[in-house]
């Protein structure tokens, strides 16, 4: 039977996109087992899915002074030495990574034992972990066309992202009955990630009124970020964070306002949603800004600064995408086309005979 190792982690962007190709790795008959880090969010998320785990020692690697820079060392060299160890004993025909810092040990150990190895980028160009993973990549899976002017020569190929299959399985009416929505008006859809985006909640909330003339709204606005003052409000509805209802939001969602991290854009133009970006800035290193004038230089969104964010802004950005969503909707399509789960597992079963 073929083998492949999966990796990645630290954040679920780094292990949903592994998920996903997971049922069609399977169709072609490969056996899939994970290395993760020992604890990390992506131990739960593929124990939950029945696939076999490993967990090694790992350490961030920062580009600024920390007195952790020189612990975290040990812990990378340990976990290098624990991943050599596993892929000895599964020897797999090749290894995927999603990338995060626990992908590192796996992608140079694998590299050290001659395991062929694919490395996929999400943002616009690579983080500090691929970059140390690029060199003795065989492939490198890229999600925006600028990337590819970063990446070595004939190595590097578009394929875009794969999202979790079941987000396209949705329904609009089972979304209306979840939220206790008429359908009535279209439906505006706010989602700012796990942990929400409170600069976004609150400009939203600011608008509610003019937003509302013309749609019902549903805003997923994180973890201890809903307001109570506002949760009898007709036609708004809040939550912190929503999961296996996700799919019926996304179907029933005629326009969405979103973060611009590279697996959220991602999802959003796989589902061809109309869309708003309000990219992170502070505190980031300039990736979803970049994810965002990627977007809205192909036609697919439209990019709104968080330094420029208030409510008039908000609203004539919603309505200049609602009025013309055909437009987006048709060169997201063309996009689209691209298909990357199939290509992603193409380029694997390629680098798999070079072994």
């Amino acid at each position: 039977m073929k083998k492949i190792v999966l990796t990645g982690g630290g954040t679920a962007g780094h292990v949903t996109p592994n998920i996903a190709l997971i049922p069609t790795l399977k169709e072609k008959g490969y056996d899939i087992t994970y290395i993760g880090s020992y604890n990390g969010i992506e131990k739960k998320l593929i124990e939950d899915i029945g696939i076999p785990y490993y967990g090694i020692a790992t350490g961030k690697f920062r580009r600024y002074f920390d007195l952790k820079n020189f612990t975290d060392v040990f812990n990378v060299l340990k976990g290098y030495k624990e991943a050599g160890r596993i892929l000895k004993d599964i020897n797999p025909d090749v290894v995927f990574s999603k990338g995060g810092f626990v992908a590192v040990p796996v992608v140079r150990a694998a590299a050290r034992l001659g395991i062929p190895c694919v490395i996929h980028e999400s943002d616009m160009t690579p983080g500090l972990a691929n970059k140390i993973c690029i060199p003795v990549a065989k492939k490198i899976c890229c999600n925006f066309p600028e990337t590819l002017e970063h990446m070595p020569g004939g190595k590097a190929e578009l394929t875009g992202s794969p999202i979790r299959a079941e987000l396209t399985k949705g329904s609009r009416e089972e979304g209306l009955k979840y939220t206790g929505m008429n359908g009535n008006k279209p439906i505006l859809m706010i989602i700012g990630g796990s942990q929400g985006a409170q600069s976004v909640n609150e400009t939203v909330r600011e608008s509610l009124p003019k937003l509302k003339e013309v749609f019902d709204i549903v805003h997923l606005c994180g973890k201890d970020k809903v307001d109570n003052m506002m949760l009898g409000i007709d036609g708004y509805k809040q939550y912190e964070y929503i999961n296996e209802e996700l799919k019926d939001i996304f179907a029933m969602a005629d326009i969405v306002i979103s973060r611009a991290g590279a697996n959220a854009i991602c999802e959003i133009l796989e589902l061809r949603k109309p869309n708003v970006l309000i990219p992170l800035s502070a505190g980031s290193r300039g990736d979803q800004v970049l994810n965002a004038e990627s977007f809205e230089a192909s036609g697919f969104s439209e990019v709104i600064r968080e330094d420029a964010l208030d409510p008039s802004m908000l609203i004539e950005t919603v309505m200049k995408v609602y009025n013309n969503r055909e437009k987006y909707i048709a060169a997201m399509s063309e996009r689209m086309e691209l298909n990357p789960i199939e290509k992603i597992v193409n380029i694997l079963e390629e680098v798999k005979k070079e072994k």
